[in-house]
């Protein structure tokens, strides 16, 4: 018999995430200091590749899942 894996709000949730890192990029690079890297840019960077990182994660996550049932 074959079960179903509730794996829709791992989605929704990895779609979201990378959603905030594109936001937090694109607020990043809009920024017209941003030439010049000063220290709270260089975190929203790290942050928006957190986020990036973690929705690649959950997507891969869920993939793997679906491909194994």
């Amino acid at each position: 018999m074959r079960t179903r894996h509730k794996t829709g709000p791992m989605v929704f949730v990895s779609l979201f995430v990378a959603f905030m890192g594109v936001a937090a990029l694109l607020n990043t690079i809009g920024s017209p200091r941003f030439a010049t890297y000063y220290p709270p840019d260089v975190v929203r960077l790290v942050a928006a590749g957190m986020c990036f990182g973690g929705a690649l994660t959950g997507l891969a996550m869920w993939f793997r899942g679906r491909r194994s049932s």
